[in-house]
């Protein structure tokens, strides 16, 4: 695991869910169809309950014949009424586009030209026609085919393209409700918000911080006035985070951590996040939090 404990880092619930994927092969019994179906209303749904007269009775008998694959039930529940009535139509639009990258890609949008392309597909074809780009796509194709369960990935270094996408998939991600929507602090207003149309990172707020109580989706105001470096401007390229790095039992590419303590704190400019970030997960180090300095 490239990262410290997940229960440390708001993501315990996915953990044991992104490591093990659902898959079904050829000759499977109906119980582990059964169990499929139960992971993708999970997935698809974000975790919310789903009564048995929401259920798709009939893509769910031909799943269980043969008839379609994981990704074409994947499908029909997302194109469902019980998924548009709750993450289309009820939430405004980026919000539905962040809920949909979660529930179908498993991950965060990589920026926010990621995220109009969406939105345009959304003003010229459709709801159904986007969903059908989050299913048709490569990323999809190439992540989980036609037999896997879609699931959580964002939250894995080795998900990530950028430092962006990291800090954004915990935005998505963490903390303890019990569904996308129910019990989730953010409710359908956007988890990403300014930062999606700015695209820039989010900081990555421990529990145990004096700025919040709670997992943290977004840093507090007064993390505004974080502390900029000499000779630098006040925006975000100015400023320091404080990157707390966990100890760790080393892998099979390094044999000896350098981070023989149980937790070690640099603070880095904006503009060498990236390439610290990298550092820290080629030497086998689990990033705990990132926070502007303050």
């Amino acid at each position: 695991m490239p990262f410290g404990p997940a229960s440390l880092l708001g993501v315990e619930r996915f953990s044991a869910e992104s490591e093990a994927p659902l898959e079904l092969i050829p000759g499977d019994e109906d119980a582990k169809k059964e169990q499929i179906i139960t992971a993708v209303y999970k997935q698809v749904l974000g975790n919310a309950y789903v009564m048995d007269s929401e259920r798709q009775l009939v893509a769910e008998s031909q799943f269980k014949l043969g008839e379609i694959s994981v990704r074409e039930f994947v499908r029909v529940v997302a194109k469902s009424e019980l998924y548009s009535s709750r993450f289309f139509d009820a939430c405004p639009r980026y919000r539905y586009i962040e809920l949909a990258f979660r529930h179908l890609l498993g991950r965060a949008p990589v920026d926010f030209q990621e995220m109009r392309t969406h939105a345009e597909r959304l003003d010229s074809k459709g709801f159904s026609a986007d969903i059908d780009s989050f299913l048709d796509s490569d990323d999809y194709q190439n992540t989980f085919g036609e037999w896997t369960v879609p699931y959580q990935r964002g939250w894995k270094t080795e998900s990530c393209t950028t430092m962006q996408e990291f800090t954004w998939s915990f935005q998505l991600l963490r903390g303890n409700s019990s569904s996308s929507l129910k019990g989730d602090l953010s409710g359908i207003t956007s988890k990403l918000g300014g930062a999606a149309y700015q695209n820039r990172p989010l900081a990555v707020v421990p529990p145990s911080s004096i700025e919040t109580q709670g997992w943290s989706f977004r840093p507090s105001k007064n993390l505004q006035d974080a502390p900029t470096r000499l000779g630098v401007g006040a925006g975000d390229e100015g400023k320091t985070y404080r990157v707390e790095v966990t100890g760790y039992s080393a892998n099979n590419v390094r044999r000896i951590s350098r981070y023989t303590r149980s937790n070690r704190v640099y603070y880095v400019p904006f503009d060498k996040l990236s390439e610290q970030f990298k550092r820290i997960h080629a030497e086998g180090g689990k990033i705990a939090s990132i926070t502007p300095s303050n």
